[in-house]
């Protein structure tokens, strides 16, 4: 066929695709809307939830651009522009919180993915259905308890009168008298870090047990005809295939990096930990609702959001130069 003939072809078919009527187009939107329209019903209360707590509230940050004041009304409030950014920015306290919000996000975040896998890898070989299954549970069980309990286990634990803690390390001989965990700042990162991990290990264990599941198993029979041993199959087969599922989690956990949390750093801290213990969540708390300063609680608010975003972003798009998976 010549070329010739290829273009006309072309243009025909160009032709045809220009005449169609866009009206078509409308009616079959309107066609498949009436077709699920079940569905978007059901989508309704998502909706509005989401409009009513995740948009609405975003009025809210006007706050940060005025020395409000809760007395008086919106039209009356003093503008002061980024004054409250500059206040904070040049805070000794902020960046202090920063500094200790920053610390523990890092360490949850290390902690909690490498627990996570290896207790995952460590359950996907274990052939007793029974006791894995009860391993299983055991370990995504304290997830459900609220963080006041779950402090209060802690605080417990790590009590210098009976704590469960000291008495082993006492028994093992490696202290002679029992450490006050909880009134030593050098202790609180390292106590946060380990109180998450044993709260959330098995809930994060979960999905890496379903990214798992989904890795074919002629695989792992090829391997075992070749000679390989459990620890390479980790290796070369397990590993690489929850790669995608790791880099998905990782990017959406950098996006978290300044949450490192409120409800344990907030009850288990005190005066002998505050230079140690304060997230900008209890920055917020402390400045919004106890100080009554809504306009830098909100500006601080602001920061943590802005960045949360942008970390997301450049995180997702070294994901795409890399070649991994990506959320967008």
């Amino acid at each position: 066929m010549s070329d010739a003939v290829l273009d006309k072809q072309v243009k025909k078919q160009k032709t045809r695709k220009s005449k169609i009527d866009p009206e078509i187009g409308v009616s079959l939107s309107w066609k498949t809307l009436k077709a699920q329209k079940q569905l978007i019903f059901m989508s309704v209360p998502i909706a509005l939830y989401l409009i009513i707590f995740n948009y609405v509230p975003i009025w809210g940050w006007l706050m940060a651009f005025q020395n409000y004041r809760p007395a008086v009304s919106f039209g009356q409030q003093e503008w002061v522009g980024l004054q409250q950014f500059k206040f904070l920015f040049s805070d000794d306290t902020f960046m202090l919180v920063l500094r200790n919000t920053i610390a523990m996000s890092f360490i949850n975040l290390v902690l909690g993915t490498v627990t996570a896998i290896g207790l995952a890898l460590l359950l996907n070989e274990i052939k007793l259905k029974f006791f894995k299954r009860a391993v299983q549970s055991i370990s995504y069980l304290p997830h459900f308890l609220s963080m006041v309990i779950a402090a209060g286990i802690v605080s417990t634990s790590l009590s210098i009168d009976g704590g469960i803690v000291n008495v082993v390390l006492m028994k093992l001989h490696l202290i002679k008298d029992p450490i006050m965990w909880l009134s030593e700042g050098k202790y609180f990162w390292g106590i946060i870090g380990a109180a998450n991990v044993w709260k959330e290990v098995g809930w994060g264990t979960i999905i890496y047990l379903a990214a798992i599941t989904s890795i074919d198993p002629s695989l792992y029979e090829a391997a075992s005809i070749d000679g390989a041993k459990r620890f390479q199959k980790m290796r070369y087969i397990t590993l690489p295939g929850i790669k995608a599922t790791f880099v998905i989690l990782l990017i959406m956990n950098i996006g978290h990096i300044l949450d490192a949390g409120f409800e344990l750093q907030y009850l288990l801290g005190n005066g002998l930990t505050v230079d140690y213990s304060q997230t900008i969540d209890i920055f917020v708390v402390k400045y919004g609702l106890a100080m009554g300063n809504y306009s830098l609680a909100t500006a601080a608010g602001i920061f943590k959001t802005i960045v949360s975003v942008i970390l997301v972003f450049i995180a997702n798009n070294v994901a795409k130069r890399l070649g991994e998976e990506r959320l967008l």
